[in-house]
């Protein structure tokens, strides 16, 4: 115990660690360490951003895909996912359903879908800023080039969330096909930063062939990007991927990176995820006291959202709908923290 705190403190302190003693922190970890760790997180997110919990209104707007990725469940070569695509309209009521219930953060998030060309995703964004010009607009849509993510920008998207899964390229390389690369998916992140995004990375937590190494490698990643946003959920396999057999990712290592995040990045926009929600009831509430301080609420219409199924199980009907948005503030008070629901941006350190 005593050298685990050692180590907590010394990363709330410096902010980073080398590789060895990350690995040394994730797999020594008691429980009594846990309890330590947590605390720290929880504080450190509190000396950031108070008790407040930002919520962002998600619309999962296209399970098409043109990828392949071996552990999801929208991926090109499923020929059994329900495919689907919102049109402008839709779009437009959910933004109009979430601005009612307070919301002012709109998350589009879709597979990478050819359809949705840059002009009419750079479209989306106009109009959404036009009609709510008080509210943040988050683009999630995969991999594009300089040039794209530059005019999207311009059309006002104020956030990007591209998740990097894994900074070790073998490590990728077994996730995903051949045509997809670690040093690609960096190169968006670098762009992204550069032309001024608030901008996500993240991985899966026990994705398959996920080692303590690798983890501390996306640690040593997060922190040299040093992102405005991280999103960490556990692997939840699809039946319907060559993964359908592997065990999920576990609620406690989740949260340990959360926690470990959170010191590394005590100004991150951190989200206890719908993943989270799904392999325990209380998931969510369990990542806020680990460090998170976001909730995405779910906005798209009843009818898709159990077809956007990138892993198995994936709840969308109860909390995790934004209007149940009074559920969700009620439960988040019973731990002692209170929802808002303005942009919620990132707060310089």
């Amino acid at each position: 115990m005593d050298t685990i705190k050692e180590l907590v403190d010394r990363l709330a302190k410096h902010r980073i660690l080398d590789r060895e003693e990350f690995c040394f922190l994730i797999d020594h970890m008691s429980k009594d360490g846990a309890t330590y760790l947590y605390e720290k997180a929880r504080n450190e997110a509190l000396n950031s951003y108070g008790n407040r919990i930002f919520v962002r209104g998600l619309m999962e707007f296209t399970n098409y895909c043109k990828n392949d990725c071996y552990y999801c469940g929208i991926r090109r070569s499923n020929p059994k996912a329900a495919r689907y695509r919102l049109t402008p309209d839709q779009i437009m009521d959910c933004c109009r359903i979430g601005y009612g219930l307070g919301l002012r953060t709109f998350v589009l998030q879709g597979g990478e879908d050819p359809w949705f060309t840059d002009e009419k995703i750079a479209y989306l964004v106009e109009s959404i800023k036009k009609s709510y010009p008080d509210c943040a607009v988050t683009l999630s849509v995969g991999e594009k080039d300089l040039h794209t993510y530059k005019r999207w920008f311009d059309a006002g998207a104020d956030r990007y969330l591209l998740r990097h899964e894994t900074a070790n390229p073998c490590h990728y390389a077994s996730l995903h096909p051949p045509q997809m690369s670690s040093e690609h998916r960096k190169e968006c992140l670098r762009n992204l930063k550069a032309i001024g995004y608030q901008t996500g990375c993240g991985i899966m937590v026990g994705a398959p062939y996920q080692t303590t190494e690798h983890i501390a490698e996306d640690l040593e990643f997060m922190y040299g990007l040093q992102p405005e946003m991280v999103g960490i959920g556990p692997f939840i396999p699809h039946h319907d991927t060559p993964f359908k057999d592997r065990p999920a990712g576990t609620l406690r290592q989740t949260l340990l990176l959360l926690a470990i995040v959170r010191l590394m990045l005590p100004s991150v926009l951190l989200p206890a995820t719908t993943a989270l929600g799904t392999i325990e009831e209380n998931g969510r509430e369990q990542g806020v006291m680990a460090g998170a301080n976001v909730v995405m609420p779910n906005l798209s219409p009843v009818d898709v959202r159990k077809k956007y199924m990138l892993y198995d199980n994936k709840i969308s009907t109860g909390v995790e709908a934004a209007t149940n948005i009074n559920e969700l503030k009620k439960r988040m008070k019973a731990i002692g923290y209170e929802v808002v629901t303005d942009r919620g941006d990132y707060k310089k350190p």
